[in-house]
C-alpha cells in the first residue's frame, strides 16, 4: 500500500485504481484512521497522564500549589496557540504535513518533560506538548473528514473523540502499571516518557499516508486528488466527489479571505451564532471536566486513599469516560443535540452537587468511595451528553463563509477557559476546600 501511494498514479487509474476492491479500500481507510487518530490518542494521554505523575512530581520537585497549577495549565496554554496555528499549518503544509509537525512536537515534548530537571524546563516541555495537542485537535478531525467517504464521515470523525478518551484511560492504566512495577520518586518520568512511543508511530506512519484530496485540489494537484479518492471510494463515488471537490477548490482559491470578518461585522445573526458557539465552548469547560482528569488522583488521595489505591481508582474514571463516549455516539441517532445538552448539563450539575456534599462527611473508606462514585457519575454524564455533542454542534452551527474563523475563535476560547480553570484549581481548593470548589462548579 505504501509503495503505491508514494508513486505517481498511472493515467489508467485516473479515478480509482483498478485493483482497489472493496476490501482493499476498507483496509486503506482503517489503516489511515488508526494512524492519524494516534494524534487524538496522544491528545488524551498527554492531558491525562499528569493526574498520576503529579503525585510523584510534587514530592520529587517539591512543588507548591502555584507550581502545580502552572505545570498542569502550561500544556493548555500551549494548546490555545496550537489550535490557532493548527489550521494555518494544515493549509500551508497540508493535513499530512501538519500531523508530521505534531508528531515531532509530541516526541520532543514527551522526552523533554520526562527528562526535565526543574519546574522551568518542565513548563517549557509541556508548552511544546500543548502546541501539539492544540494543532492535533484541529487537524485530525479535518484530515479524517476529508479522507472519509461521505456515508462514513460522521462515524470516522467520532473515532477521534473516542481515541482521545481512550488516551486518557491508557494514561491512567500506564500510571498504575508504573506505580506497581517501577515505583520510587522518579516514577513520574517513566509515565511521561511512554508518550514517546505513539509519537514515533504517528511520525513513521504519516510518512506512508497521502494528503487529503481537498488539499491536493486547492494546490491544483488534481491527479493526486483523483488518485487519493480512488483509494477509499468506489469509481462512481470517487468521480462524483472529485467534481465537487474540484469546483469548491476553485472557489476557495478565488474567494476573498477577508470575507469572514466583514460578514461578522455586517450580519448580527452571524455574530449571535458566534457568541452561541463561544458560550457552548466555555460552558463545556466550566463544568470542570478537566480538573477531574488532571487532578483526579490528587483529589482521591486527599480523601484518605493511598497513592496506589488512588491511581487504581482513577483508572475507573478513564473506563467510564470511554463507556460514556460510546453511549453518546449511540444516542446521537436517537436524541436531538439540544435534548442531549439540556439533560447533560442538568445531570453534571447534580453530580457536582453530590460530590461537594460528600466532602462534608467524616473521613472514612465510605466517604472516599462515595466521592469516587460522584466523580464517576459526573464523567459518565459529561462524556455521554456534553463532551462529544459540543464538538459536533460547533462543527454544524456556523455558516460556511465564517466557519473557519468562527471555529478557530470558539476553540481558542475553549482552551483559554480550560487553561484558567486548571491553573486556579489547586489555589481554589487550598482556599475554599473541595466542597466550596465543586459547589462552584455545580
Amino acid at each position: 500500500m505504501s509503495t503505491h501511494e508514494l508513486e505517481p498514479a498511472p493515467r489508467t487509474a485516473s479515478i480509482a485504481a483498478p485493483g482497489m476492491r472493496s476490501a482493499a479500500r476498507n483496509s486503506h481507510l482503517f489503516i489511515l484512521t488508526v494512524i492519524s487518530t494516534l494524534g487524538g490518542l496522544l491528545f488524551g494521554y498527554d492531558t491525562g497522564v499528569i493526574a498520576g505523575a503529579l503525585v510523584y512530581m510534587r514530592e520529587d520537585l517539591h512543588l507548591n500549589s502555584l507550581q502545580e497549577g502552572t505545570i498542569v495549565s502550561s500544556l493548555l496554554f500551549g494548546a490555545m496557540f496550537g489550535a490557532l496555528l493548527g489550521g494555518r499549518i494544515a493549509d500551508a503544509l497540508g493535513r499530512k504535513g501538519s500531523l508530521l509537525v505534531c508528531a515531532v512536537l509530541f516526541l520532543v515534548g514527551a522526552l523533554g518533560s520526562a527528562a526535565a530537571p526543574n519546574v522551568g524546563l518542565m513548563v517549557l516541555a509541556r508548552i511544546i506538548l500543548g502546541l501539539a495537542v492544540g494543532a492535533a485537535s484541529v487537524t485530525v478531525p479535518v484530515y479524517l473528514a476529508e479522507m472519509a467517504p461521505a456515508h462514513r464521515r460522521g462515524r470516522i470523525v467520532a473515532i477521534n473523540e473516542l481515541m482521545i478518551v481512550t488516551g486518557v484511560l491508557l494514561a491512567f492504566v500506564i500510571n498504575v502499571v508504573i506505580d506497581q512495577t517501577v515505583g520510587g520518586q522518579h516514577a513520574w518520568r517513566w509515565m511521561l516518557a511512554v508518550a514517546a512511543i505513539p509519537a514515533i508511530l504517528l511520525l513513521v506512519g504519516m510518512f506512508f499516508l497521502p494528503d487529503s484530496p481537498r488539499w491536493y485540489a486547492v494546490k491544483s494537484r488534481l491527479e493526486d486528488t483523483r488518485r487519493v479518492l480512488g483509494l477509499s471510494r468506489d469509481p462512481a463515488e470517487a468521480a462524483a466527489e472529485f467534481a465537487i471537490i474540484a469546483e469548491h477548490a476553485e472557489r476557495d482559491v478565488a474567494e476573498d479571505k477577508g470575507a469572514a470578518v466583514r460578514d461578522l461585522r455586517a450580519f448580527p445573526w452571524m455574530r449571535r451564532t458566534l457568541w452561541i458557539g463561544i458560550g457552548l465552548a466555555v460552558a463545556q469547560q466550566t463544568t470542570g471536566v478537566n480538573t477531574i482528569a488532571y487532578y483526579g488522583t490528587t483529589i482521591l488521595k486527599s480523601t484518605g486513599l493511598g497513592t496506589s489505591a488512588a491511581l487504581l481508582a482513577t483508572v475507573s474514571l478513564g473506563v467510564i469516560a470511554v463507556v460514556g463516549m460510546l453511549i453518546g455516539i449511540y444516542l446521537l441517532n436517537h436524541l436531538t443535540r439540544r435534548q442531549m445538552l439540556l439533560f447533560g448539563f442538568s445531570a453534571v450539575a447534580a453530580s457536582h452537587a453530590l460530590l461537594a456534599v460528600s466532602f462534608l462527611l467524616p473521613e472514612s473508606p465510605f466517604r472516599s468511595y462515595l466521592i469516587l462514585a460522584a466523580m464517576l457519575l459526573f464523567m459518565l454524564f459529561m462524556q455521554a451528553f456534553i463532551g462529544l455533542v459540543v464538538w459536533i454542534v460547533l462543527s454544524e452551527i456556523f455558516p460556511m463563509t465564517i466557519r473557519g474563523v468562527a471555529m478557530g475563535i470558539a476553540v481558542f476560547m475553549l482552551w483559554t477557559v480550560n487553561t484558567i480553570i486548571s491553573f486556579v484549581f489547586p489555589i481554589l481548593t487550598a482556599s475554599f476546600g473541595p466542597m466550596g470548589t465543586f459547589g462552584l462548579f455545580a
